[in-house]
């Protein structure tokens, strides 16, 4: 049985949303700031649970989630044993972002490509967006925190680039008729 960290439980006496709230589900990837994402979503007084890489996607559908986030992690998404994730998750018609090693497990099961391209980032880098729904509300150019070795170079089948930095040109990816995104960045960081 997978493990599940439930990272915010409403006050049984207070008027938000009971224990029956459906959460956001943070799926974790192995990644330094799998936490960090939870604690994120609950400071926007959202119900967010941890929950292993290893759940299959009726285990997913289960939870009845609002959304998924998969969290970054160290590994490249075609080393061998590295975390991977039910792709049938994709298919369940529940919103999901992908951040870091998230995105690139999102765009290699979806038809994208990812490669080792000789360029990483590691720390704050320029981000140019462009209009889209994930950055609608943001200014189009901001600075982000970067962390990976690995790159999307092409983007899944169905999904519109939406950001790009200076070394990365594919750092933001969605596709809104699917409700799926991509951020190559951690915006839980910065």
């Amino acid at each position: 049985m997978a493990s599940v960290v439930p990272l915010m439980k409403p006050d049984a006496g207070s008027t938000d949303a009971g224990p029956e709230e459906r959460p956001v589900l943070v799926v974790d990837l192995g990644g330094q700031y799998s936490q960090l994402i939870a604690r994120r979503v609950r400071e926007a007084r959202v119900y967010s649970e941890l929950v292993s890489h290893r759940l299959s996607a009726d285990q997913i559908a289960a939870r009845r989630p609002v959304a998924l986030v998969l969290s970054g992690g160290p590994a490249s998404v075609y080393a061998e044993g590295a975390p991977d994730v039910d792709p049938k998750i994709f298919e369940l018609g529940i919103p999901a972002l992908g951040i870091c090693y998230g995105m690139q497990l999102m765009a290699r099961d979806l038809g994208g490509s990812v490669e080792r391209t000789g360029v990483s980032e590691f720390g704050k880098a320029e981000l140019e967006a462009r209009e889209s729904a994930l950055f609608q509300h943001l200014p189009p150019e901001q600075t982000v925190w970067m962390s990976h070795r690995d790159s999307v170079i092409a983007a899944p089948t169905g999904a519109e680039v939406t950001a790009s930095s200076p070394a990365t040109p594919i750092a933001a990816f969605e596709n809104r008729a699917r409700l799926l995104y991509g951020v190559q960045f951690h915006p839980e960081v910065v």
